[in-house]
Protein backbone atom coordinates (compact mmCIF):
# COMPACT_ATOMS: atom_id res chain seq x y z
CA UNK A 1 0.00 0.00 0.00
CA UNK A 2 2.77 2.51 0.86
CA UNK A 3 4.25 1.87 -2.58
CA UNK A 4 1.33 3.76 -4.09
CA UNK A 5 2.20 6.93 -2.15
CA UNK A 6 4.30 9.27 -4.29
CA UNK A 7 7.69 10.13 -2.76
CA UNK A 8 7.11 7.89 0.28
CA UNK A 9 10.31 7.73 2.34
CA UNK A 10 11.07 6.32 5.74
CA UNK A 11 13.56 8.18 7.94
CA UNK A 12 17.03 6.68 8.19
CA UNK A 13 17.99 4.48 11.13
CA UNK A 14 20.27 7.26 12.43
CA UNK A 15 17.43 9.79 12.26
CA UNK A 16 15.06 7.45 14.11
CA UNK A 17 17.67 6.67 16.78
CA UNK A 18 18.47 10.36 17.28
CA UNK A 19 14.80 11.29 17.54
CA UNK A 20 14.15 8.47 20.03
CA UNK A 21 17.10 9.61 22.19
CA UNK A 22 15.85 13.20 22.23
CA UNK A 23 12.29 12.13 23.05
CA UNK A 24 13.51 9.87 25.88
CA UNK A 25 15.43 12.80 27.35
CA UNK A 26 12.34 14.99 27.16
CA UNK A 27 10.01 12.34 28.62
CA UNK A 28 10.28 13.83 32.09
CA UNK A 29 8.25 16.78 33.46
CA UNK A 30 11.25 18.39 35.17
CA UNK A 31 13.37 18.15 32.01
CA UNK A 32 10.58 19.71 29.95
CA UNK A 33 10.44 22.63 32.39
CA UNK A 34 14.24 22.96 32.37
CA UNK A 35 14.36 22.95 28.57
CA UNK A 36 11.52 25.47 28.34
CA UNK A 37 13.34 27.78 30.76
CA UNK A 38 16.62 27.42 28.85
CA UNK A 39 14.87 28.23 25.59
CA UNK A 40 14.03 31.62 27.16
CA UNK A 41 17.70 32.28 27.91
CA UNK A 42 20.80 31.24 29.77
CA UNK A 43 20.48 30.25 33.42
CA UNK A 44 22.34 28.87 36.42
CA UNK A 45 21.45 25.68 38.27
CA UNK A 46 20.08 27.60 41.26
CA UNK A 47 17.88 29.81 39.10
CA UNK A 48 16.60 26.78 37.18
CA UNK A 49 15.90 24.96 40.45
CA UNK A 50 13.75 27.87 41.59
CA UNK A 51 11.94 28.08 38.24
CA UNK A 52 11.13 24.36 38.07
CA UNK A 53 10.50 24.06 41.82
CA UNK A 54 13.09 21.36 42.39
CA UNK A 55 16.30 20.89 44.35
CA UNK A 56 19.51 22.19 42.73
CA UNK A 57 21.07 18.70 42.98
CA UNK A 58 18.12 17.22 41.05
CA UNK A 59 18.31 19.93 38.39
CA UNK A 60 22.05 19.36 38.10
CA UNK A 61 21.48 15.64 37.44
CA UNK A 62 18.88 16.43 34.77
CA UNK A 63 21.21 18.96 33.16
CA UNK A 64 23.99 16.38 32.98
CA UNK A 65 21.71 14.00 31.08
CA UNK A 66 20.48 16.76 28.78
CA UNK A 67 24.09 17.76 28.08
CA UNK A 68 25.05 14.18 27.21
CA UNK A 69 22.10 14.06 24.82
CA UNK A 70 23.32 17.25 23.14
CA UNK A 71 20.23 19.26 24.09
CA UNK A 72 21.99 21.59 26.55
CA UNK A 73 25.35 23.35 26.53
CA UNK A 74 27.17 25.21 29.29
CA UNK A 75 29.72 27.97 29.73
CA UNK A 76 31.86 28.81 32.71
CA UNK A 77 32.18 32.35 34.05
CA UNK A 78 34.60 32.28 36.96
CA UNK A 79 33.15 29.85 39.49
CA UNK A 80 29.68 29.92 37.94
CA UNK A 81 28.34 27.66 35.20
CA UNK A 82 25.53 28.87 32.99
CA UNK A 83 23.40 26.60 30.85
CA UNK A 84 21.55 27.23 27.59
CA UNK A 85 19.66 25.20 25.00
CA UNK A 86 22.03 23.79 22.40
CA UNK A 87 19.68 24.97 19.64
CA UNK A 88 16.12 26.14 19.26
CA UNK A 89 14.79 23.16 17.28
CA UNK A 90 13.49 21.58 20.47
CA UNK A 91 11.22 24.61 21.00
CA UNK A 92 8.89 23.48 18.20
CA UNK A 93 8.79 19.97 19.63
CA UNK A 94 7.92 21.25 23.11
CA UNK A 95 5.35 23.72 21.78
CA UNK A 96 3.62 20.96 19.84
CA UNK A 97 3.71 18.57 22.80
CA UNK A 98 2.26 21.23 25.12
CA UNK A 99 -0.35 22.18 22.53
CA UNK A 100 -1.27 18.50 22.21
CA UNK A 101 -1.58 18.23 26.00
CA UNK A 102 -4.02 21.17 26.03
CA UNK A 103 -5.98 19.69 23.13
CA UNK A 104 -6.09 16.22 24.70
CA UNK A 105 -7.53 17.55 27.96
CA UNK A 106 -10.32 19.27 26.07
CA UNK A 107 -9.19 22.88 25.89
CA UNK A 108 -9.22 22.78 22.06
CA UNK A 109 -7.51 26.11 21.40
CA UNK A 110 -8.65 27.39 18.01
CA UNK A 111 -5.19 28.48 17.04
CA UNK A 112 -1.83 27.54 18.47
CA UNK A 113 -0.62 30.44 20.59
CA UNK A 114 3.07 29.96 21.50
CA UNK A 115 2.64 32.42 24.37
CA UNK A 116 0.07 30.14 25.97
CA UNK A 117 2.61 27.46 26.88
CA UNK A 118 4.65 29.71 29.15
CA UNK A 119 2.14 28.98 31.92
CA UNK A 120 3.77 25.62 32.68
CA UNK A 121 3.07 24.27 36.16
Amino acid sequence: MHQSIADFQMPTADQVDGAARALRMLADPTRIKIMWALLQGESSVNCLAELVESAPSTVSQHLAKLRLAGLVESRRDGTFIYYHAADTHVRQLLEQALFHADHAKGEHPQEHDPHHVHTLG
